[in-house]
């Protein structure tokens, strides 16, 4: 029965391992908006930083994830190396609810489990939660509830897993020749504690997970061979192992990303270097009773829980010294140019609610840079000002560099698995990037039209001037309302974007008309129409993309797919509130009313 033992407990620890991969995928798919919530919350507040880093690991199972989440934070200048520390003293804290749960398979049936303690047992309830999650995959198309169920399934599997590890390894227990085998394992590593440290540094390191690893470690304990003395070195191993999946994040981040891997890889070096040297100063002065007693699950899960409460208890007092600890090993090199940030971080798009909202946060940076880069263009018709045009150049240089940075983050973002919500959102911020992009081309435009004139020494009429003024106040107003209508979601802003833009359109006709006039008349010539012309199509521009943003921010909030022609035909035909609104902004920008 030998091969057969073998046979399972590979199946056990497969099936234990994909259960905990589908649970923490599932969970952080099911956070969505939650889990971005949170984490835009974070504060240079080490305790805040501490409870955010604890939620955040207990809702997605894996404190690996939030630490590479947190590389790529630091590494895109969303958090600072400070804020980082926090997060992950929080989230070494809050992975151990995970050996908990695990330990839940430790229940043992017999007469002294009765009552209430019987519905405890993983056998009782796990096939209900199989039942739950399958039901939910099978007959719910999409969404949060789709997401639960996969979290339900997962965690069927994973207690599964543990279940068949369990009987699999207490079935090779009766065997003689792997009983001794074991004894002899377990008491190397009570007598050179560095050989379980290692063990539990290297088992942690493959499988990228000390939950898992503390998982496999708490299965073992069924042999009755683990003792206090074996597992404490091979606990605190896994606590160092866990480092590898944030160091291996890091590697091709920015220098304070590579910080923040190293605080965390610190942390719990200085925590496991603390900790068993008093532990064995103390054993060895006093010779600590419990160190031969044989472990269970449920002790497995509070050395490891007591460890990282420890280490948080002891190092968080210091935590600006592991900040300069991280600057010391990684050091600024001399001469060096500051970093430019990374603005999207690859890290994040295994956490794609979180890539989402570090998407739409960078897509509001651009906005603001198109936006004033088309102010400052505007206020060159008042006094032409040279460090203002260089700086409208660079902005839309600026702007063109997000766009293709965001376009391309925004296609990759596409291919992850994304709930709803975050697909409707990366469908309108691919709309919007572009449009954005076009604000800051027509800004040098109009710049480009000021410098003309300004070259060629020409004016415009008193009246041109003024009607240029009016357009200008209705294009200011409505680049105004698209940028607040995006940065708030504001569909009710977004709504008075259309009207307004019919009513940029009808100035830039009637004042062509105005011009032609005054050709006519010979009030102005030939030369200054061709200027005209060029200002009031971008002008006239401007506003159509405005009107795109604002009809991505109605859409998109309204309906599941994006329409742009079905949306503008409905607003404009039979809307009592776009001829409100028309009527009201066709009043105030009236050439002749000004």
């Amino acid at each position: 029965m030998e091969i057969f033992d073998i046979l399972t407990l590979v199946l056990g620890l497969s099936l234990f391992l994909y259960g905990m991969d589908v649970m923490g995928d599932s969970l952080k798919k099911s956070a969505g908006s939650s889990l971005k919530t949170t984490l835009g919350k974070m504060t240079s507040n080490p305790i805040s930083g501490f409870l955010l880093g604890l939620i955040v690991t207990c809702v997605i199972q894996s404190s690996s994830a939030t630490t590479v989440m947190v590389v790529g934070f630091v590494n895109s200048g969303t958090m600072t190396l400070l804020q980082a520390i926090g997060v992950i003293m929080g989230a070494n804290v809050g992975t151990a609810i995970t050996a908990w749960l695990t330990a839940l398979a430790g229940i043992e049936g017999g007469a002294e489990v009765v009552g209430i303690l019987e519905w405890l047992k993983p056998d009782a309830w796990m096939p209900i939660l199989a039942l739950i999650g399958i039901c939910l995959i099978l007959f719910v198309k999409r969404g949060r509830k789709k997401d639960i169920g996969a979290v339900l399934l997962g965690f069927a599997v994973l207690m599964t897993g543990m279940d068949l590890m369990s009987g699999a390894v207490g079935g090779l227990s009766k065997d003689p020749a792997f009983a001794d085998a074991f004894g002899e394992i377990v008491v190397a590593f009570e007598t050179n504690p560095l050989l379980g440290l290692l063990a539990g540094l290297v088992l942690t390191a493959i499988v990228q997970s000390s939950s898992a690893s503390v998982g496999i470690l708490q299965s073992l304990t069924v042999t009755g061979a683990i003792t206090y003395g074996a597992a404490i070195p091979i606990v605190m191993g896994q606590n160092i192992g866990t480092c590898v999946t944030a160091m291996l994040s890091s590697i091709g981040a920015n220098k304070n990303g590579k910080r923040a891997a190293i605080a965390h890889l610190s942390f719990n070096v200085i925590g496991v270097a603390i900790w068993m040297t008093m532990f064995y100063i103390v054993n060895a002065i006093f010779t600590l009773p419990f160190v031969e007693t044989i472990t269970n699950m449920w002790d497995i899960a509070i050395i490891h829980t007591v460890f990282k409460i420890l280490s948080v208890a002891v190092i968080s007092p210091f935590y600006k010294l592991l900040e300069k600890l991280s600057c010391i090993i990684v050091k600024d090199k001399k001469g060096e140019a500051e970093e430019s940030v990374n603005l999207l971080d690859e890290r994040l798009l295994a956490t794609p609610s979180v890539a989402v909202a570090r998407a739409c946060e960078v897509t509001a940076a651009m906005a603001d840079i198109s936006c004033r880069a088309l102010y400052l263009s505007l206020n060159m018709f008042d006094s032409y000002d040279a460090k203002a045009a260089e700086q409208t150049r660079n902005l839309e240089d600026k702007a063109d560099m997000y766009e293709d940075a965001l376009g391309s983050y925004l296609v990759k973002l596409s291919a992850e698995e994304l709930d709803a919500s975050d697909s409707k959102q990366v469908t309108k911020l691919l709309h919007m990037i572009g449009d954005f992009e076009r604000i800051s081309d027509h800004a040098v435009n109009i710049l480009e039209s000021a410098e003309e004139m300004r070259e060629k020494k020409l004016e415009f009429s008193e009246e041109a001037q003024r009607e240029i003024s009016v357009m200008r106040s209705a294009v200011e107003e409505i680049l105004k309302l698209s940028e607040r209508a995006y940065a708030n979601n504001d569909v009710a802003l977004a709504a008075e974007i259309e009207p307004l833009e019919q009513v940029v359109d009808d100035l830039k006709d009637e004042i062509k008309s105005n011009h032609i006039r005054r050709l006519q008349n010979s009030e102005c010539t030939i030369e200054h129409g061709f200027i005209l012309a060029d200002i009031l199509n971008n002008f006239e521009r401007v506003a159509d993309h405005c009107s795109n943003i604002g009809g991505c921010v109605i859409e998109i909030s309204a309906f599941d797919a994006l329409d742009m022609h079905k949306y503008l035909a409905s607003v404009k035909h039979g809307s009592e509130t776009y001829e409100e609104k028309y009527k009201m902004y066709s009043k105030k920008y009236r050439i002749d009313a000004n």
